[in-house]
């Protein structure tokens, strides 16, 4: 598989879950920008055949390269960036919850789900947009989980795709900055993260990030419920050179910490 195709589809299916992209895709499109996809983010559990280390050979047989490590102990999750293999391309942030930190009610939840999982079906890289490859769980089981874990309960009933996409700011002409980005997508109706900031970082730590609220979808648990859930977001990324005059490549931690929320169902009082 070519990186061109596997984003393809990753995009396809990101649109799909996450309508408000294809928006400001368009939207930004249509005043005469260039769109540049920055990175993708993906979200997992440390258990069963879908552990960071199991769907790392997906990206490094797609040319990618391990960067650096990131561990955000709050919310139990460890972390690598990607380095894609030429310049032009977007960077991969994969991300696993650390499920033993959890309490053992929750780690029966998540354990019943991985173990639904077709080891078969881990073995291509086209299982990083295959979605929930379990069934769904039941309202009460989410609602459990995410009383210990937002992650944790949005990638149960979410499943494995890219959790957002990044808009490259620093390829923009008139909207040259993460604020004006972020004018341009509040006057498009959609709500921004200001969990942490409106934006988070700074030129000191030579990155400066924002992001959308995710967009509900209607999801149907077992049993029938529906209810509307957060699906995914949209983010858009500044970044800035070193004192040796090369542009940052990694990720900030605690902006990505607060990045996290931008799917946090409880977040919607970051909306104001």
């Amino acid at each position: 598989m070519t990186l061109e195709t596997f984003f393809a589809q990753l995009w396809d299916d990101y649109i799909a879950m996450t309508p408000q992209a294809q928006r400001i895709h368009d939207a930004f499109i249509a005043d005469g920008e260039s769109i540049i996809n920055d990175h993708v983010a993906f979200r997992t559990f440390d258990r069963g055949p879908i552990t960071l280390a199991d769907l790392e050979p997906h990206l490094l047989g797609l040319g990618y390269t391990r960067y650096e490590p990131y561990d955000f102990a709050a919310k139990k999750l460890r972390a690598y960036g990607y380095l894609p293999p030429a310049d032009d391309q977007p960077r991969v942030f994969l991300s696993e919850l650390k499920c033993d930190e959890l309490s053992s009610s929750a780690q029966r939840i998540i354990d019943a789900l991985v173990a639904q999982i077709d080891p078969a079906r881990v073995a291509t890289p086209d299982v990083l947009w295959a979605g929930r490859l379990w069934d769904a769980p039941s309202f009460e089981d989410y609602q459990a989980l995410m009383a210990e874990s937002e992650y944790a309960a949005w990638l149960a009933i979410i499943g494995l795709r890219a959790n957002h996409f990044t808009i490259s700011v620093n390829q923009f002409r008139a909207y040259d900055s993460v604020e004006k980005v972020l004018a341009k997508v509040e006057s498009l109706g959609l709500g921004i993260n200001e969990s942490g900031g409106r934006i988070k970082g700074s030129p000191e730590v030579l990155l400066e990030q924002g992001s959308t609220l995710a967009d509900r979808v209607e999801f149907t648990f077992a049993g029938g419920q529906v209810e509307k859930i957060p699906s995914c977001y949209y983010e858009f990324a500044k970044r800035y050179h070193d004192a040796d005059g090369k542009l940052y490549q990694g990720f900030v931690a605690a902006s990505a910490d607060k990045i996290f929320e931008s799917t946090d169902i409880r977040g919607d009082r970051h909306a104001g």
